[in-house]
């Protein structure tokens, strides 16, 4: 039987690349978007048989449970997931908004919590499966005007060990990965920022999210490893 993935933040950057590489791989797809709907069905439009398009907040526990009830109806089964949907709200820590600092952590963090939670059930019927949760170097390190980001970042590190601990008896495997400063939307708006990861590769080059994906789909397949987190990025811990 067909494999089934969940991608969360499917629209564009990793999300995008994650969510054609596990096509390409032979997964069915469910791509989660928010708010970028148009993104979604241009990538899911000409893989009708095995891809679909499922809108939700992941920081909202409800639209997250009609998102995996969507999933179950529609592909019986769900293999991996990919924890990717994440924003941020750069600010010195003093400046910092409440607003802007909960939003922060109720995406990149609670979204994971439940997602993880919801999807559970789900995957013990279908016989276990792997959830990767993407983090940061930031989430390891910290970054100065990224308060939010490097605290929701790091506890999605927690987050990860102890999941994994809890849902081993079940094969669930459930990993982190760090992969890099990437020159998504997201990473092109960040300024400094952009400058200071490519300076601080190795390599003096960004991350590739095509390469990353492709690690990932192949990392996916694997049953004997949990409770880790794999570093993708050429910056030094």
């Amino acid at each position: 039987m067909m494999q089934a993935a969940l991608i969360t933040g499917a629209s564009r950057g990793l999300g995008k690349a994650l969510t054609l590489a596990f096509l390409n791989a032979g997964y069915h797809v469910a791509a989660n978007y928010c708010s970028s709907e148009e993104e979604v069905l241009q990538i899911v439009s000409t893989r009708r048989e095995s891809a679909i398009a499922v809108k939700a907040d992941v920081g909202d526990s409800n639209e997250v449970n009609a998102m995996l009830e969507t999933v179950q109806r529609t592909f019986g089964r769900l293999d991996v997931i990919i924890c990717n949907a994440g924003i941020t709200r750069d600010s010195m820590l003093v400046r910092q908004s409440e607003a802007d600092w909960d939003l922060v952590l109720k995406t990149n963090l609670t979204g994971c919590f439940h997602i993880i939670r919801a999807a559970a059930p789900l995957m013990i019927k279908s016989g276990g499966g792997h959830i990767m949760n993407i983090s940061s170097i930031s989430g390891i390190k910290g970054s100065e005007g990224q308060a939010a980001y490097s605290a929701s970042k790091a506890a999605l590190i927690g987050l990860t060990i102890t999941a994994a601990r809890e849902l081993a008896e079940y094969n669930i495997r459930i990993n982190a990965v760090l992969p890099g400063y990437m020159l998504t939307d997201m990473g092109k708006n960040a300024g400094r920022a952009a400058d200071k990861a490519k300076q601080d590769n190795i390599l003096r080059k960004y991350s590739n999210p095509d390469e990353i994906a492709g690690w990932i789909v192949s990392f996916s397949g694997t049953t004997g490893i949990t409770g880790q987190t794999f570093n993708l990025d050429s910056r030094l811990l």
